[in-house]
């Protein structure tokens, strides 16, 4: 029986990934100013002022470059910050093109990371970390040239060992998703309701959501049970001959599919079919794929071996050591969290934190029954109150919900999470509204309406409402896609104090 090759499917790998990692920096670059920015809600340099202040007081010398890995060591100026985005963006275009492939892999790593450790909390999703672990297996499993060939039959194999670490990261980010949504004692995933809820809490739904919240509760019991299947037994289908593979594949699409139609999660839904191409063989793409895409087929295998493959061979023992330790933490952990392991492993475990890229997956673990949301206001006089309106997130309560993604709108993100807290664990909330109260031009491009053009408020404060899906009748009838009843203040009611020399300084109620 013929070996399998996996010639085009690391080809269609690469190039994919290439796209994913354009979005991901397209995306961030047009927000990064905003975010962490000078003016924005989280400067950088904020940020790196408090990483150097702790490294001095730990005195950790030339560790913290690994603690803290982040090229922004360098710099923190509004023109690096967009510097490594335009980078990232250009060594996308040269993987998808098949330009040195191994390098550019390398450098997005290294790029995406630095811009995660010093953008949080926007850069902290389970998408983000996905893509790092994504990219950084990619790097074994690239062809070692710096030109594309211009005939894809007659290069070198793929590993087949960064093949299968690709294949298990699919497998551990599906089985512990299914695993999480049980083990967490969450009444609404064991009796098969967490549907009921889904579609109204999720941070972003779309329009197609709204009406398959309104589905049976036949079918949202039947959709819960099929995701239950595709996630916790399909996955096992990886481990096994090309076809259980094939059909592991499809599974995985088609949840994939279903869940862009109802919700905006930015690139983790393609990121995730991506991986699903690892599952393929050639002669499967060949079927698929434009005759150009393959080149002719040689029956002649290719078995030399240079030396820079022979050192990335050598490298890759150590990644597949630390894949199988951290993998047997995080499923031991998820299986048995009353019982310790040895320190020594931990210990292990905690040094690779800081790459964020050896990750436990675990999506929806628990489902949110009910939707605050912030609504945050302005007044120049503490009397006259106006809304601020953010581009995607529901407020106001005609405005359709609309796709997003690939793009992610981390601002709006980001307040989805705020209101299940409260502003005193959400610091960035309240620097958020210090910058709208200095009417920051960078933070206020990240939302759909600024109420105050001429001059900032002079007062901010924030309420909660709760948000519901309204109903075909009275959507018809008022054209509302939600309604809202009012829970009560979230942030009181704050200002700037100026402080001698016209400064300003750290809010302050009035």
């Amino acid at each position: 029986m013929e070996r399998p090759s996996y010639v085009l499917v690391r080809r269609a790998f690469l190039s994919c990934l290439g796209v994913i990692y354009l979005i991901a920096f397209l995306s961030l670059w047009v927000q990064i100013d905003g975010l962490i920015g000078s003016k924005g809600i989280v400067p950088a340099a904020q940020t790196m002022a408090g990483v150097k202040q702790a490294v001095k007081a730990q005195n950790l010398g030339l560790s913290r470059y690994y603690r803290v890995p982040t090229l922004c060591w360098l710099g923190t100026s509004d023109g690096f910050l967009n510097a490594q985005c335009a980078a990232g963006v250009a060594l996308a275009i040269l993987l998808i093109i098949g330009i040195a492939p191994a390098p550019c892999l390398f450098l997005l790593w290294l790029i995406y990371l630095s811009l995660c450790t010093v953008s949080d909390p926007f850069l902290s999703f389970q998408w983000d970390v996905l893509l790092l672990e994504t990219g950084f297996l990619a790097i074994f499993f690239a062809p070692l040239h710096w030109w594309p060939k211009r005939n894809p039959a007659r290069t070198q194999q793929p590993s087949r060992v960064a093949l299968w670490l690709l294949r298990w990261l699919l497998f551990k980010l599906m089985f512990r998703s299914g695993c999480v949504k049980l083990t967490s004692g969450d009444p609404t995933w064991r009796n098969l309701t967490a549907l009921n809820y889904h579609f109204e809490t999720q941070p972003l739904p779309t329009w197609i959501g709204w009406h398959a919240h309104h589905f049976p509760q036949w079918i949202h019991k039947s959709d819960t049970a099929f995701m239950f299947v595709i996630e916790l037994a399909v996955p096992f289908l990886i481990f096994l001959p090309r076809r259980p593979r094939q059909l592991a594949c499809l599974a995985f699409f088609a949840l994939q599919f279903f869940i862009m139609l109802t919700g905006n999660y930015a690139f983790f839904n393609l990121l995730t079919m991506v991986l699903c191409l690892t599952l393929l063989d050639d002669a499967t793409l060949q079927k698929c794929l434009p005759a150009r895409w393959c080149g002719q087929r040689d029956e002649r295998s290719i078995t030399q071996w240079s030396a820079l493959e022979i050192c990335r061979g050598i490298i890759l023992v150590p990644v597949v050591a630390i894949m199988m330790l951290t993998s047997f933490v995080q499923f031991y952990d998820m299986f048995h969290s009353n019982v310790r392991l040895p320190i020594r492993l931990l210990r292990a475990y905690e040094d690779v934190e800081p790459l964020r890229t050896f990750n436990g997956y675990g999506l929806f673990q628990v489902m949110t029954t009910t939707r605050p949301e912030i609504i945050v206001q302005g007044s120049s006089d503490g009397v006259t109150w106006r809304n601020y309106e953010f581009k995607y997130k529901p407020g106001d309560l005609k405005r359709r919900p609309t796709f997003v993604e690939p793009h992610q709108p981390r601002l709006d993100w980001q307040m989805w999470f705020a209101a299940l807290g409260n502003y005193q664990s959400n610091p960035w909330f309240v620097q958020f509204c210090e910058r709208l109260l200095e009417g920051s031009p960078p933070v206020l491009d990240l939302l759909e309406k600024n109420p105050f053009p001429d001059a900032p408020p002079k007062y901010i404060r924030a309420v909660v409402f709760e948000y519901h899906f309204t109903d075909a009748a009275t959507k018809k009838k008022t054209g509302e896609w939600w309604r809202r009843e009012l829970v009560g203040g979230y942030l009181p009611i704050i200002s700037l104090r100026t402080e001698p020399g016209g400064q300003s300084g750290l809010p302050t109620a009035p």
